[in-house]
């Protein structure tokens, strides 16, 4: 249980895909201009991701190893299909602003990074969970880009006005340009806060060994 509870958290914070490891940045540069776009596009990501990692899990011990990546990409599609139906039939605004980077879940290394690092090698449980924390991880920073941007670039997040009036938009946040300087923004605060974090513990380990 322990280790399943690592696996799920290390996705979140020490493993983050998108802060950390830095995989996946198509969609992440691509699709944040608004916090919806992002959120969306992470909830479609982790939904595939978990499916697929735990088709993949069940399926280790009959796909043949010189097969496997192969065989991964049509997991990976069948589940890339059903959520773009989902999309297309239940949010086709989302859908519609999303646009080809649905279909491109397919070649995201996030899924078939942890398909093949993982789920094919560990039980079922242990890949739902690892699945499920990389994805929690990936929506929490798509969407938090996209916050930031959209705030900034438009006063808004979600769609409300968060800005008061008078607020003048920095516009090249809502452009390309805008998706680097957050996610560099963004990069460099993980990083100073996950340096205190590692100065704090060592310190805390310091004084039990004393």
């Amino acid at each position: 249980m322990n280790k399943m509870i690592k696996d799920f958290l290390r996705g979140l914070w020490d493993e983050h895909p998108t802060f950390r490891i830095m995989i996946g940045m198509c969609p992440t540069l691509a699709v944040t201009t608004a916090a919806i776009n992002g959120f969306g596009m992470a909830v479609a990501t982790t939904f595939v991701l978990v499916c697929s990692s735990i088709l993949i899990s069940v399926l280790k011990k009959v796909i043949p190893g010189g097969v496997r990546i192969p065989a991964y990409i049509i997991v990976i599609a069948t589940f890339v299909t059903t959520v773009d139906y989902i999309m297309q039939a239940f949010t086709p605004d989302l859908h519609e602003s999303l646009g080809v980077f649905i279909p491109l879940i397919v070649v995201n290394c996030i899924i078939l990074g942890r398909a093949e690092a993982y789920a094919s090698k560990m039980p079922v449980v242990w890949s739902a969970f690892d699945a499920l924390g990389m994805g929690l991880g990936f929506t929490w920073g798509l969407t938090l880009i996209g916050s930031i941007r959209e705030l900034l670039g438009s006063g808004t997040v979600f769609g409300f006005s968060i800005m008061p009036d008078g607020f003048t938009p920095i516009a090249i946040l809502t452009s390309p340009p805008g998706a680097f300087i957050t996610l560099g923004v963004l990069l460099a605060l993980m990083n100073v806060v996950s340096s205190k974090i590692s100065e704090k513990i060592k310190a805390k380990q310091q004084r039990a060994a004393n």
